[in-house]
């Protein structure tokens, strides 16, 4: 593997976007006092890489960086790593000034790596006319980063295309793998990424927290392989041991995790093929977990008097069924219901049972029943 930080890194990163607030308060309002804490046992334990955004707790996520790390460690001894984010089309003198915010916040002269921040296939075309690509090299060249690249939420053929034309000044890419979407998509994007020769940097190996809540039936089959390993760890295991795979990202709250995450990183290890073999015995007994059937087929929201987006909504009850995970159903529904993505500003509570949506659902689902059930979860 090449050397991107001048040595080697521990396989588990800080992600400073789910950091300990206080109850009833803002998501921006960060506890420093905890934050320092959890980001002083970290280090203490031999762990170097922290992850930020411009945009991750309105900004403070940022200045959490430099009240818990530029303020009271030695810069050599830690790495950080922030993104720019692309959500419309920007000048070079807009990115240069989101950046110079970021280093001011976070009371640095540069970072070790900058992102892109969730570039997909519907934003390729934009970014392109922005020349961000550019942009990067021009962070690398006067110095403000060491690596540069991009978080990447799309599908692989996308990211091989991107990476055609692009890899030559991308050194480091950040990928979503976990073991529950490695067939399906997260395998395609880990090939193009090392097809291309450029590091990778894990983000949600626990599908957002989805991976450590599951029915009590799934997660029998995890601790029947083993009493003693958290749910948990099984989901933030299967990526260490991928080749090419700098660290593996979470998104820590508390002290708890901060110790059950080290503990696993240091003692537990990469996943046996046998221990392969109790995942995929997991997935499927959660196969077996009865879900609305909804195909995503649209015209439920077409036909809606308020767009409500029902699928999105249903979805969101069925990852709830699976995994038990209501905290990270909640903060999805209210992006969703935010009007977040392109969806519509428009929430389970805004339907007017008018049944429009049921006459034309070609799967007969009782849609006017799913919102009374996200109401109740999410509202």
């Amino acid at each position: 593997m090449k050397d991107y930080f001048g040595a080697p890194i521990k396989k588990l990163g800080f992600g400073f976007m789910r950091l300990p607030g206080f109850e009833g308060k803002p998501d921006s309002e960060i506890d420093y006092e905890l934050t320092n804490k959890m980001t002083d046992l970290y280090l203490e334990n031999g762990f170097t890489y922290f992850d930020t955004a411009f945009v991750y707790h309105g900004g403070n996520s940022e200045v959490a960086i430099r009240k818990a790390l530029t303020e009271r460690h030695d810069r050599s001894k830690f790495q950080v790593t922030t993104k720019l984010p692309l959500w419309q089309e920007l000048s070079f003198d807009q990115m240069r000034d989101m950046t110079k915010t970021s280093l001011e916040r976070t009371g640095l002269d540069h970072f070790n790596l900058y992102f892109l921040h969730g570039i997909g296939p519907e934003r390729v075309e934009m970014i392109e006319k922005m020349k961000a690509f550019e942009y990067l090299r021009e962070l690398k060249d006067n110095g403000k980063s060491k690596n540069v690249g991009f978080s990447y939420h799309g599908d692989g053929d996308s990211l091989n295309s991107l990476l055609d034309k692009h890899a030559e000044h991308i050194d480091i890419v950040q990928l979503q793998i976990n073991y529950l979407d490695w067939e399906e998509t997260a395998k395609k994007c880990y090939d193009a990424a090392i097809a291309h020769d450029v590091g990778i940097i894990v983000m949600s190996p626990l599908k957002g927290g989805s991976l450590s809540n599951f029915t009590p039936e799934v997660a029998g089959v995890f601790k029947k392989a083993n009493p003693e390993a958290s749910v948990t760890s099984w989901g933030l295991r299967f990526p260490m041991h991928l080749e090419g795979v700098i660290t593996v990202l979470s998104g820590m709250s508390n002290l708890q995790q901060v110790e059950d995450n080290i503990k696993i990183a240091d003692t537990m290890g990469s996943l046996s093929a046998d221990e392969m073999k109790v995942i995929d015995e997991a997935m499927t007994e959660m196969k077996k977990i009865p879900t609305i059937p909804c195909t995503m087929c649209r015209y439920c929201v077409d036909c809606c008097p308020k767009k409500i987006n029902s699928p999105s909504i249903i979805g969101l009850l069925n990852e709830y069924t699976l995994y038990q995970n209501l905290p990270g159903a909640k903060r999805m529904y209210n992006m969703f219901t935010g009007g977040a993505w392109g969806g519509a500003p428009a929430r389970s509570s805004d339907c007017v049972d008018c049944g429009e949506c049921e006459r034309h659902c070609p799967q007969k689902i009782k849609i006017i029943e799913a919102h009374k059930d996200a109401v109740k979860l999410f509202e």
